[in-house]
């Protein structure tokens, strides 16, 4: 079964979920009423999502006439499915597995990718001599299946490794508790989040917290084989309406404030998903914040334009990676208007005439220290 599978199965999961009642994408009135906007998330909340929350807490929605309700994700939930239903109005999705959804046929478009870069990486120890993709050869390698293991599956490939032949793939959950037992020899992890795990757990040789020094990292930015991730998705269909352009910008200038204000207030923004009710602790979430800011920040064009070489190797991954079985994400190149940065441009320009810094040239980021358990 094709990668693509995956996610067309958790569709029809999804399509007898009824997570959402359907958006109001009406203009305001001249009454002057807000908006009402539904953006669908990809997970639970966390700060990975902060820019989000920041613009509704902060008013940088409500200033451009929205009134923007987040829908939080969770396990059985397809974001750019909810958003293709017309169960929201925009949603957050990482971009090859969007790409998966359009090709069966979900009418959604790319119009800001806010992360412009990767931040997945594969993590074993540091005593096992995996520090590149060709060292998995012969191992058991975990990853969390349902289209976050498209750039594992480019990493071997490029290093020359069957998936289906030359490892071991095996189930991974979403935490380390795998690694940590040594059932594995290399973890599927996030830059903000699972490899957090890790430094919060106890080294029970030493009685403290591991450190870096205790683990290695193939992180595939460096090898080569990085996809773009995070991303404001629309209604394709509904991008021919004027009113639902204007409204696209206004959402993305917002959003931009969101994550500007996040990137000089992590702080702040931690405090805001940790009171949105997310179950992970406070310097964990000040760890993701900071991780976070590095996949946005700085962005030379502008936070969400979204970069043609950046798009175009995550497509060629989509089309030529074959997974275990012998299949790609992808069968032929996206049709019709996969992706656009008309309204982000507007919108950073928007933003930038409020006064808001959109590239985030000089930003620097922060030194975290973990608490046990990300308490």
């Amino acid at each position: 079964m094709r990668l693509a599978s995956l996610v067309a199965a958790s569709v029809l999961v999804l399509a007898g979920c009824g997570t959402a009642d359907a958006p109001t994408t009406a203009t305001p009135g001249a009454s002057g009423a807000l908006t009402p906007i539904k953006l669908q998330l990809q997970w639970f909340y966390q700060a990975q999502f902060a820019g989000y929350i920041a613009a509704v807490d902060q008013g940088f929605y409500s200033e451009q006439g929205l009134d923007v309700e987040l829908l939080e994700g969770g396990v059985d939930i397809v974001p750019q499915t909810v958003l293709a239903q017309g169960k929201a109005d925009y949603a957050v999705a990482w971009v090859p597995k969007a790409l998966a959804s359009r090709e069966q046929g979900a009418g959604i478009t790319d119009v800001g990718q806010i992360f412009a870069r990767s931040g997945t990486y594969q993590v074993a120890w540091a005593d096992s001599g995996i520090t590149t993709a060709a060292d998995l050869k012969g191992k058991k390698v975990g990853n969390w299946g349902f289209g976050n293991e498209f750039e594992l599956f480019a990493g071997m490939t490029k290093a020359g490794i069957d998936p289906g032949k030359d490892v071991t793939l095996v189930q991974q959950q979403f935490d380390m508790q795998a690694l940590l037992k040594k059932e594995i020899d290399a973890a599927q992890a996030m830059s903000y989040n699972e490899y957090a795990q890790l430094l919060e757990a106890k080294n029970p040789a030493t009685g403290k917290l591991y450190t870096a020094d205790d683990f290695s990292i193939i992180d595939w930015k460096t090898e080569g084989s990085s996809m773009l991730q995070d991303a404001v998705w629309a209604n394709t269909e509904k991008l021919d309406d004027p009113a639902y352009q204007q409204q696209t910008v206004k959402f993305l200038t917002g959003t931009i404030k969101g994550w500007a204000f996040c990137r000089d207030n992590a702080e702040k923004c931690r405090d805001l998903v940790v009171a949105k009710g997310s179950k992970l602790g406070k310097s964990h979430q000040l760890w993701q914040m900071n991780e976070v800011n590095k996949l946005i920040w700085p962005s030379t064009g502008g936070i969400g334009v979204i970069d043609e070489a950046a798009w175009k190797q995550t497509v060629d991954i989509s089309q030529t990676t074959r997974n275990q079985t012998g299949d790609t994400v992808l069968t032929k190149a996206p049709e019709g208007l996969a992706y656009t940065n008309d309204y982000i441009t507007q919108a950073v320009a928007a933003a930038k005439a409020a006064g808001v810094d959109v590239t985030g040239s000089g930003f620097q980021p922060a030194t975290v220290t973990l608490e046990e358990g990300g308490a």
